[in-house]
């Protein structure tokens, strides 16, 4: 049995988890898993109502569960800021969950931006570093508040951080290139050559330090997969290539903060945020990974009952890859799959008039559940 501690959140968040969950029951049943769901009380409301984000005695509740499940964190009502750092940050920091996982797939059925691409061209996944760079909050402020202000956040960069990440990224793209081969190839993999492909996007001729220390990592620890090809952009020359020639991708590594830009690219890429799941992962699996959508909170809409579940029920399909239960994240992806290309309910965010319910049972349906 596994321990699924449920952060449903803010916002949208306990409107898409919800059908996530149902998702997930089906798929359990079929499977014979057996999951213990924990409901953790965090979030705007808890903050508002009692001034804590994230108290020790719950981080530690947290951290019996084996993945946590998190809807969306964020609510005007709260500073910036302290919701984001105070929990989600503390959470990954905490819990050592040093890759974001964001794979960026266009499904069949599915619009893209990109005009003349399809799902061919469009499967990649990022390896976001996810406990360095300058979201450790290194820094601070002199003369705050006055016309001399100075204000200082400074970019950490360890040779374990980076080499870890580097070599989660290679490792997928073996896993990616294996696949490759005893499946299908693609169109695109064949006219690019892309078998085994581990792009790092930084910005070397700029930031010489931090990125130089990257790019060492990455040419030495290249040498142990003499079959992955290594390449590298500078960061903006990727955004300019992933919307021109996006299928050129397999496996992108990259830093903390260009992570968090580019994986939104991605996501339009992929068609929108509603369709784009994440993973915060603890790789040596000391602590909990947690599992979430990518599309926060998104108050304008909040109980409007139009959130896309989507991103919810593939977050959940890879929870199960996490907890080594891979056919039934399979399962979870054929119906998502389904649904999409048997132009089934939409919500508005893909053109669309359905409502979160209409697609979240389209889902359940498509899984015979």
């Amino acid at each position: 049995m596994s321990t699924i501690g449920v952060i449903a959140g803010d916002g949208v968040g306990p409107e898409v988890v919800r059908h996530g969950l149902a998702a997930l029951d089906v798929v359990a049943h079929r499977h014979g898993l057996v999951f213990d769901r924990v409901p953790f009380d965090l979030g705007a409301e808890r903050y508002l109502r009692t001034g804590e984000v994230l108290p020790d005695s719950v981080m530690e509740e947290l951290r019996k569960c084996d993945v946590l499940y998190l809807g969306a964190v964020g609510d005007p009502r709260v500073p910036p800021g302290v919701l984001e750092k105070g929990l989600l940050l503390k959470l990954r920091f905490g819990f050592h969950q040093y890759i974001n996982l964001r794979p960026v797939r266009l499904y069949p059925g599915v619009e893209t931006p990109i005009k003349g691409k399809g799902p061919s061209d469009i499967d990649m996944v990022v390896v976001r570093e996810n406990n360095e760079d300058l979201y450790v909050g290194a820094g601070g402020f002199t003369y705050k508040g006055t016309p001399e202000e100075v204000a200082i956040q400074t970019s950490i960069n360890t040779r374990a951080g980076v080499e870890r990440c580097l070599r989660y990224a290679f490792n997928l793209a073996r896993t990616r290139a294996v696949a490759r081969v005893f499946g299908a190839l693609s169109q695109a993999d064949r006219d690019s050559g892309k078998r085994g492909q581990v792009t790092l996007v930084a910005k070397t001729n700029v930031l010489t330090f931090a990125h130089d220390l990257w790019m060492r990592a990455f040419t030495e620890v290249s040498r142990d997969y003499p079959e992955i090809k290594p390449d590298y952009n500078h960061v903006d020359a990727c955004c300019m290539r992933m919307v021109t020639n996006p299928e050129r991708y397999d496996v992108i590594a990259t830093t903390n903060m260009f992570g968090d830009i580019i994986t939104d690219l991605g996501a339009v890429l992929q068609g929108g945020m509603g369709l784009a799941a994440s993973g915060n992962l603890n790789p040596d699996r000391t602590a909990p990974s947690m599992f979430e959508p990518v599309h926060g909170s998104a108050p304008d809409i909040a109980g409007k009952g139009i959130a896309n579940p989507i991103a919810a029920i593939l977050s959940a399909a890879m929870m199960l890859d996490h907890l080594e239960a891979a056919a039934a994240a399979d399962d979870l992806r054929r119906a998502v799959a389904q649904v999409l290309n048997s132009k089934g309910p939409r919500t508005p965010d893909l053109g669309g008039t359905a409502t979160t319910n209409d697609v979240g049972n389209a889902v359940l349906a498509a899984l015979g559940g």
